[in-house]
This record gives structure tokens, sequence and C-alpha cells, in this order.
């Protein structure tokens, strides 16, 4: 079996389409994976898989990269605060955000946190999504070592966390806004009339034709006056062809 009949053979069975990321980083992060079960073939690697579900779910949160810390680029957070979510809170309507790709919760954290310096908890909503149950199972604890709440500045640090033995917690007021569900951005339905969407340093692992796909489907479940905030990597080149337009660096609001 070759890395194509794999990846073939591996949608079949969990419906991930592994062609939607670029292929040469992709198959030298599966060839390296698969040395730890000191295999060395797709097709042993495929019936593990399928037979140990713990090996099944290990390969899916080795697949999806996750690298996250809070507050990070706090200079694109700033320009939320100050510039994009003013324009996106309105009167008597509820704010709704999508933290698209998670990973371990510090996005839709960091989300919380500062929108709650503009708005009571209760008039807010943050879904935060991911495609791996694992990440999200640590996410809802919302426990996390010294190293990710490095660049947090100290007020934020003993207002919304707690330090244990086991780490910083994060505030149960904060937790309440947030609705960690599993999501496939490649299959799965998008949520609607969000107004802002924020997936940052995830889509520059997947190939032009998945991140176009992905990038008109975030304009459709925006808003009108919805905003999609981006990684510092991941400027869109063309915002028009997926009815946006670039608001701030790193901010596309969508076309009316």
């Amino acid at each position: 079996m070759d890395y194509n009949q794999f990846v073939k053979e591996f949608y079949n069975y969990s419906t991930i389409d592994l062609n939607s990321y670029k292929e040469g980083q992709m198959k030298r992060r599966i060839d390296s994976h698969i040395r730890k079960y000191s295999i060395n073939n797709y097709k042993d690697f495929l019936a593990v898989l399928k037979k140990d579900r713990d090996a099944y779910n290990t390969f899916l949160g080795y697949l999806t990269i996750n690298v996250s810390e809070f507050l990070r680029d706090p200079r694109q957070w700033t320009n939320l605060e100050k510039e994009v979510l003013p324009k996106l809170i309105k009167p008597h309507k509820k704010l709704t955000v999508w933290s698209a790709a998670c990973s371990t919760g510090d996005e839709p954290y960091t989300l919380a946190m500062v929108i709650s310096k503009l708005l009571p908890t209760n008039q807010f909503r943050i879904i935060a999504t991911d495609i791996d149950k694992e990440i999200l199972a640590k996410a809802k604890q919302g426990i996390y070592p010294e190293k990710q709440v490095a660049n947090l500045p100290i007020d934020m640090k003993n207002k919304y966390f707690k330090k244990t033995a086991e780490g910083y917690t994060i505030s149960q007021d904060i937790k309440r806004c947030i609705e960690f569900r599993q999501h496939n951005l490649l299959k799965d339905a998008y949520p609607t009339q969000v107004d802002l969407i924020v997936c940052r340093n995830v889509l520059i692992y997947f190939t032009e034709e998945a991140k176009g796909k992905i990038y008109n489907n975030f304009s459709k479940a925006l808003a009108d006056d919805g905003v999609l905030f981006v990684g510092s990597t991941e400027q869109i080149i063309n915002p028009a062809e997926y009815n946006l337009k670039g608001n701030k660096i790193f901010f596309y609001s969508k076309l009316k």
C-alpha cells in the first residue's frame, strides 16, 4: 500500500480527507508517527488504527498540530478589542463568536476574557470547535501550564485563573460562555449568523483548494456585518473572491 492508497483507505474509515492537507508536510508527519509503532508500512499502520481506538485518537491528535497559547500575537488581540469588537456589538443582540479549530482552548478562553471587558458574560456566546475529541476534552478542563499563560498580563491571570498544583485553572464565569463541539471544517455543516469567526494559524496546513472551500464557508457563516480573524501567516490574497474585504490587517469583513 502506497501513501495515496493509505489516504484513500483512511478516508473510507474516518471520513477525514488527508488530501486536503499539503502532501509533503503531511506525509513526513505520518511517516514519523508510524515509526513509533515499529511499523514500516502503511497497510499495517492502517490495521492498527482500525483495531485500536486509542492509537486512532493519538494519531488524530498528532495530525491536527495543536500548538497554542493565550494572547498569541498580542497586537492583533488589541486591534480586536479596540477596533473590531466595538463595531460588532449591537444593543439588544447577543454577540455570537466561533473559534474554529480551537485546539486546547487557549483561543476561545482568550476571546471570552477580551469580550468580557466590553460585555457582561450573559450577552455573548462562543462556539469552540475542533476535529480532535481528546483535545476538546482538555480544553473543557481549562487547566494550563505556566508556559501557556506566559503572555497574559498579571491582572488577567489574577482575575480569570486560579493557580493550583495542577496548573492555572480558568474561572467558571469564563467557562460558562463557551460551548465546545467536535467539528470537521472540510465536512460538517457550519454555524450561521456568526458575528466573529476566529480561525488562526490552522489553514497554512491545507491545500489551496481546501482553503478556498473553507473561506467560502466562513463567508456564508458570517452575519451580514460579520468579521473573520485569521493568523499572522494567513493573509487572504483575493478576499473579494470569498465575498470578503480587508478590514484591518488579519481581519476581513463580509461584503454586503
